[in-house]
């Protein structure tokens, strides 16, 4: 098998001489590092100093109960939102604003403000040559209000309705000053603005106002017009007097049917009692006749007197018989009384009957009546809603005149915001700060001079040492050892004592890597007949591979995890049954060995069953990872030929793993080359000990 030359010299980084280097350098960091800080020094003391205020206004209504207008309501206006509050920001930082306090102040006298005024010779050179504008071309006003906004400041505290103002100054009265004064213009400002509002609104209303009332008295005209011509009378509750008339004649007339048939039952009662002969004792209007009260009484006196006269006399005798004429003479009375009541009744019924027929006329003739004045209402009510919107709108318009013209009369303007803290004169400049800026100067220059002296000696190699592992001498042919002949005994090949390195035919471990690396084998099958132990050797040649540089993936298909578990320690991880069983994805089944760089995939903790189900899947898995590393090793355990065949592909390396080479290991090496995979490499642990404790001391 033919080798490849390698050229790679992979080299680590020296820390400890690489910071020893550092440390011999300490006098002159420390030199530089004081240096720099005295320069800072200098340069701070000779800096101008600049003083720093601040006023804060509270962005809020200053209407009260008392004097809120009747239309607003109490909520309404009271707090502006994130936007209107950044609005107000915008409003003070305002020319023209600006240009009133810059004017106050006579800025335009002031060198701090005016860049044309004191220019130093530096500057004019920098002007002549091209370098820089001549602020003497920009006018005057512009240069001012330049240099004012560079030394304004004006923000909304975050989360709140306050705004900030701030003004930087070499006078720490002017930068007192400032801020106040601006924030008195603001105030000031918004209280024009009102007034200004206000009187635009009295302007506007007046002669609003004035042509309102004239409409107003139109529409109220044309609704008595009409009332008048249409003959629409009103009467109480405010309805139309036709309307009201025929509610009472319906009232009335429901009575007087009422009364009627009362009348027509009692006459019919009366002479259904006179007809048959019945007493009328019982009837109400006949009991109510005071004669017929008399006369009854004059009755009960009469039977009384024969009763008492018929115990001593006849009843033939004269004064019996007088006594019962005069009584049947009282019946005769009574019955008389009774025709005339009944007449009575009958005439009431009559009476009643015709009342009722009057009714029913005027009735008719009120419903008519109230027909045509409903239309008319129609026309009346459209007129009478047109009226009282035009006197709402007047009243509202009358309203809000007198309001603004209070306000604007009586001068009460409040602002949407009050100052709750006034800048005062400051005692300390902001700038320069001496002693923070002398020690960022000195911390500054330390760690740049340690960043200067640590590439210095990263560029010159003198931090660099060779890594561990990643150097190979050129190899022209590896002359692969004859294996031992399929029919040489056994025990010829078996050792009497311990194993002290690779036997006739065997590689060892570090030889295997040699072996893969130079023919640039991608993928290698290890065939552990022996079991469990012979998986040592997998192990190895993959850990070995990984010194080399090489990014190296080992698949444990063993069944009881034999390779994987020294790697991985005894914790039980996804691998590849779950990707197998779809139950997990690549990231999830590759994990890093404990001892070395090299990548593994364990067995897993899926059911194995259910993962052999999709054991086709196994090439694609194969070919993917193949893809992604530069060495897939396989595990594959006491495998057989058949077994491992899906397994191979080009670039596949098929070895042996060996500890005895006893008639197991030869029958599975005769097997393997019976089925075409000749060439068969042996290899054996050299060093092996137990491959649940690797020994990475050599590493």
């Amino acid at each position: 098998m033919s080798a490849v030359n390698s050229s790679a010299r992979d080299v680590d980084v020296d820390l400890g001489r690489l910071f020893a280097s550092m440390a011999k350098a300490w006098k002159r960091i420390l030199l530089v590092a004081i240096v720099v800080s005295a320069v800072a020094f200098v340069l701070a003391s000779l800096a101008t100093p600049y003083y720093k205020a601040e006023t804060r206004l509270l962005i809020e209504t200053r209407e009260s109960v008392f004097t809120r207008p009747d239309g607003q309501d109490a909520g309404s206006g009271q707090m502006l939102d994130q936007e209107g509050v950044l609005s107000q920001v915008e409003v003070i930082t305002s020319t023209d604003l600006l240009a009133q306090v810059a004017k106050k102040f006579n800025f335009a006298s002031l060198p701090e403000f005016d860049a044309a005024a004191g220019q130093s010779m530096f500057t004019r050179l920098l002007v002549l040559a091209g370098l820089k504008s001549d602020p003497g071309e920009i006018p005057a006003e512009e240069r001012v209000l330049e240099a004012f906004r560079e030394k304004l400041k004006v923000y909304r505290v975050e989360n709140s309705r306050v705004i900030a103002i701030e003004f930087s100054s070499e006078d720490p009265k002017l930068a007192a000053a400032v801020p106040n004064a601006i924030a008195d213009a603001y105030l000031q400002f918004s209280r024009d603005a009102k007034l200004q509002s206000n009187t635009a609104a009295t302007e506007w209303l007046e002669p609003e106002i004035q042509a309102l009332t004239a409409r107003v008295k139109e529409a109220e005209a044309r609704v008595a017009a009409y009332r008048s011509q249409s003959d629409l009378l009103i009467g109480q509750n405010n309805s139309a007097l036709a309307t009201q008339q025929l509610a009472e004649l319906s009232t009335e007339l429901s009575r007087t049917r009422a009364n009627r048939a009362a009348a027509e039952a009692n006459a019919e009662s009366v002479r259904l009692a006179l007809r048959n002969g019945v007493s009328l004792d019982s009837f109400p209007d006949v009991i109510s006749s005071d004669l017929i009260q008399r006369l009854r009484e004059r009755q009960v006196q009469l039977r009384a007197d024969i009763a008492d006269l018929s115990t001593t006399l006849l009843d033939n005798h004269p004064r019996i018989r007088a006594m019962r004429s005069q009584l049947a003479d009282l019946d005769r009375q009574v019955t008389a009384e009774a025709e005339k009541i009944l007449r009575g009744l009958s005439n009431t019924a009559e009476a009643a009957k015709l009342r009722e027929e009057q009714l029913v006329a005027d009735l008719n003739r009120l419903k008519a009546e109230s027909s045509r004045v409903g239309e008319k209402e129609v026309e009346l009510r459209a007129l009478e809603r047109e009226a009282a919107a035009q006197r709402e709108l007047l009243e509202s318009y009358l309203t809000r005149y007198r309001e603004a013209a209070s306000r604007r009369d009586g001068d009460y303007l409040p602002a949407d915001a009050r100052i709750f803290s006034r800048a005062v004169v400051p005692v300390d400049p902001y700038f320069p700060k001496i002693v923070p800026i002398v020690g960022a100067a000195f911390a500054a220059s330390i760690l740049l001079m340690a960043i200067g002296i640590l590439l210095r000696e990263l560029f010159s190699g003198r931090a660099m040492r060779p890594a561990e592992g990643a150097y190979f001498e050129p190899v022209e042919q590896i002359h692969m050892p004859e294996p031992a002949p399929a029919e040489m005994p056994a025990a010829e090949l078996e050792s009497d004592g311990v194993d002290e390195g690779p036997r006739h035919g065997e590689l060892s471990a570090h030889e295997a890597a040699e072996m893969l690396i130079a023919g640039g084998a991608s993928r290698a099958l290890f065939v552990s007949p022996e079991g469990d132990e012979a998986a040592a050797s997998a192990v190895m040649v993959a850990r070995d591979v990984a010194d080399a540089g090489l990014r190296v993936l080992l698949v444990d298909l063993t069944a009881m995890g034999a390779a994987s578990r020294p790697m991985l320690g005894d914790e039980e991880l996804s691998g590849i049954t779950d990707l197998l069983a779809g139950d997990a994805k690549f990231v999830d089944v590759i994990h890093s060995d404990l001892y070395s760089d090299c990548h593994v995939i364990p067995v897993g903790t899926a059911d194995q069953h259910k993962a052999m189900r999709s054991v086709d899947r196994l090439p694609a898995i194969m070919d993917t990872l193949s893809a992604a590393y530069d060495v897939v090793i396989v595990e594959c355990g006491p495998a057989g030929a058949e077994s491992i065949r899906r397994l191979v592909s080009e670039g596949t390396e098929v070895l042996v793993s060996v500890i005895d080479p006893a008639e197991s290991v030869l029958a599975a090496r005769d097997d393997l080359a019976a089925k075409g995979y000749e060439g068969l490499t042996l290899v054996t642990p050299a060093d092996y000990a137990n491959p649940h404790e690797p020994d990475r001391t050599a590493a």
